[in-house]
């Protein structure tokens, strides 16, 4: 064993770090958002501990099925993006007559089924494993789990446009995001447990909504109709952001060569 070649494989992941902020960023990025997101929830957990009768499982687990289902709406675009990324298979794709909108049509599409099929599976274990059961909840679920869709296929179409301007290694900075949008989203405390300055940013994110409205049929009071419906008008102008976004990146790839360059790092 020798330390020189030893060292050269340590400098070789020094270099790549200096010249990869995407690769940096998630060396504290995590930690950071541990830190927040877990102080918070002890903080609201503190402050529900001496209720009577406070159920746990539906506000906790019910919270995290909720937002896994988002995350894998989002994963389901990104990764069905990232598959031709991976392969080199732009130039293929992108001379042939296919639209964009036919692209992003069939990347939603595959979110769809793939998100569909970890949901049920979600929904299983959780009732065969806690009794965690949303049939109770009727047709009130759908324009929660609707939110929750738009945003994530938002998400999703944003995550695309940033790896096709930036190029694969860009890939660092998407699998981040649903965790840096969570300790703003409440997914796991009502809003009033944040700071106020977090609260003004948590009101522009349209999974906050629904999360406060989950907590709010959970401890049997109604829902705020006028707050859902904010929400998913906050869903459908994010939704439309992004495809402007990633039409915008796919016209500045095409008239620039973008496409044609991609390498294993990144694209300038």
């Amino acid at each position: 064993m020798q330390p020189v070649r030893i060292g050269a494989i340590v400098l070789r992941h020094f270099y790549l770090l200096r010249g990869s902020p995407a690769r940096v960023v998630p060396l504290f990025a995590w930690v950071a958002i541990d830190i927040v997101l877990w102080g918070f929830i002890t903080r609201y957990l503190n402050s529900v501990a001496a209720a009577p009768g406070f159920n746990f499982v539906p506000s906790l687990l019910g919270a995290v099925l909720l937002w896994d289902f988002l995350v894998r709406v989002m994963m389901g675009v990104t990764t069905a993006f990232f598959e031709d990324v991976w392969s080199r298979n732009f130039l293929i794709i992108f001379a042939t007559p296919l639209e964009i909108s036919e692209y992003v049509g069939g990347l939603v599409l595959s979110s769809i089924a793939t998100s569909s099929v970890g949901l049920a599976v979600m929904l299983l274990v959780a009732a065969a494993a806690f009794g965690l059961s949303f049939l109770g909840y009727g047709l009130m679920l759908v324009p929660f789990l609707l939110v929750l869709f738009l945003t994530g296929i938002a998400l999703g179409i944003f995550g695309a446009a940033v790896v096709l301007r930036f190029g694969p290694a860009a890939e660092w900075f998407i699998w981040p995001i649903p965790a840096l949008l969570s300790p703003f989203a409440g997914v796991f405390y009502p809003l009033a447990t944040l700071p106020r300055w977090m609260q003004y940013l948590a009101r522009l994110l349209p999974p906050s909504y629904v999360f406060e409205g989950v907590r709010q049929v959970v401890a049997g009071h109604a829902v705020s109709g006028v707050a859902l419906v904010g929400g998913g008008c906050l869903a459908v102008v994010g939704l439309l952001l992004a495809c402007w976004f990633f039409l915008g990146i796919y016209r500045h790839a095409v008239r620039t060569g973008l496409i044609a360059r991609y390498s294993a790092e990144s694209v300038s």
